[in-house]
């Protein structure tokens, strides 16, 4: 090596550790537990997505992921103290859409969808339309048909009133050119039990209670791009003629006090636990689907999926 080569590397190695010492990048981050902040309750699907996760960051960078609970107003409760947290990287927490976009503009929650600087969205859960294994809908068309001749008649559990099941169910009556009536239930888990227990004709549910409730129930169709890979006889709205793809969209943010790097390093921090094949295999068992939406892209999708949400919600009069 000659003597500019030699001085070359030593100024480049000294610019590094001024970086470094600097806080504007950090080496072998983590180096310690990550706080994640799941705002509801044990047991949701935020939960359990969060669960999928925590051995695979063990796995990966040999730091514990450290799950806690801020629940209430459905989810409102923890966005609203997000940004009181240290913006370090070190304390993480959950985000759901359509809820961070709707909750806003239903009442004064504490937070502005703004607010939330998101840096990963990792997957979602696509929308479906469930029915009994004994229904007498067998196809989509069967139970379009029976919304078309009974304007009204084909009752609907889902989950709450602004939810991701509620605005599919109001998107899907106007491209189908039927009405239908959609019944709010606290949470999937009882919109499900209501279906089971023939409290109604049909749900507005997801992919998840396909997978968790196999043979009880059938899905006529998913909301995604092409068929999902645990259920290829399931056909998309898509390929049947019905531009929908949606769900309950999940991802991660920080802080607004985390500055750029700590912003990316958290974002390429799940994009390896993403691309982990068992990890995407056990998500993909329960019914969900991975996505890869990195802190760069994450205001431009957020912009598009609200026009969705809030154009839907307007018409079911859930916002003004």
């Amino acid at each position: 090596m000659n003597f500019k080569s030699i001085i070359t590397c030593v100024s480049r190695s000294i610019f590094i550790t001024l970086l470094v010492f600097s806080g504007l990048v950090r080496a072998d981050y983590p180096e310690s537990s990550v706080n994640y902040v799941v705002p509801f309750s044990p047991g949701g699907e935020s939960d359990v997505t969060a669960r999928h996760q925590q051995p695979f960051f063990k796995k990966i960078f040999d730091e514990d992921l450290v799950i806690s609970y801020k629940p209430g107003a459905g989810g409102a409760v923890g966005w609203s103290q997000l940004n009181s947290m240290k913006g370090d990287g070190y304390s993480i927490m959950g985000i759901n859409l359509p809820h961070i976009v709707i909750k806003p503009l239903q009442k004064n929650v504490g937070f502005e969808t703004q607010d939330l600087v998101g840096v990963y969205m990792f997957h979602y859960t696509p929308d479906a339309i469930v029915v009994k294994e004994d229904s007498p809908f067998k196809t989509l068309d069967d139970l379009v048909a029976f919304a078309q001749q009974q304007p009204g008649k084909l009752i609907f559990s889902g989950s709450g009133k602004g939810s991701a099941n509620h605005l599919a169910q109001v998107r899907f009556d106007e491209m189908a050119g039927v009405k239908s009536t959609y019944v709010s239930f606290k949470g999937t888990g009882k919109a499900v039990a209501a279906l089971l227990g023939k409290q109604v004709s049909a749900q507005w549910g997801f992919t998840s209670v396909g997978a968790k409730h196999e043979g009880k129930v059938r899905m006529l169709a998913v909301a995604t791009e092409a068929r999902h890979p645990r259920f290829p006889d399931v056909p998309t709205f898509k390929e049947l003629g019905y531009d929908l793809i949606s769900g309950a969209y999940r991802g991660i943010a920080v802080p607004n006090s985390a500055p750029e790097h700590v912003r990316q390093q958290v974002s390429r921090m799940i994009a390896d636990i993403n691309s982990d094949t068992e990890f995407r295999q056990r998500m993909e068992n329960d019914g969900m689907l991975l996505l890869d939406i990195d802190y760069d892209e994450m205001s431009a999708f957020v912009a598009q999926k609200s026009k969705e949400y809030i154009a839907a919600a307007k018409q079911a009069g859930v916002i003004k």
